[in-house]
């Protein structure tokens, strides 16, 4: 996707953030049902990536990639988890 559209998409979705050029540290791959959950661990922030899709995707593990996401609230065992819910991921 190119800059102008990304940009175009951010000001539509006030909500919506972007990372580029950022480092997987960390991609796993869960199978549950039809859909494959991944979650991103990305170098210098603390919060989860996540995102799913109905195939396994290749590791990004120590890849560079563009990010699309919305920030959001889990509550796992009663404590609110702050994730990012990403709609695009893509590698640079």
């Amino acid at each position: 996707m190119k800059k102008k559209a990304v940009d175009e998409l951010l000001k539509k979705h006030d909500k919506l953030n972007h990372l580029e050029g950022v480092k997987v540290i960390s991609h796993t791959q869960r199978e549950k049902e039809e859909w494959v959950f991944h979650t991103l661990m990305i170098s210098g922030y603390d919060v989860a990536f996540k995102f799913k899709r109905t195939k396994k995707y290749k590791s990004l593990q120590d890849q560079l990639v563009s990010l699309l996401y919305y920030p959001e609230e889990q509550t796992v065992a009663g404590f609110p988890i702050e994730v990012m819910q990403v709609v695009r991921v893509k590698r640079c």
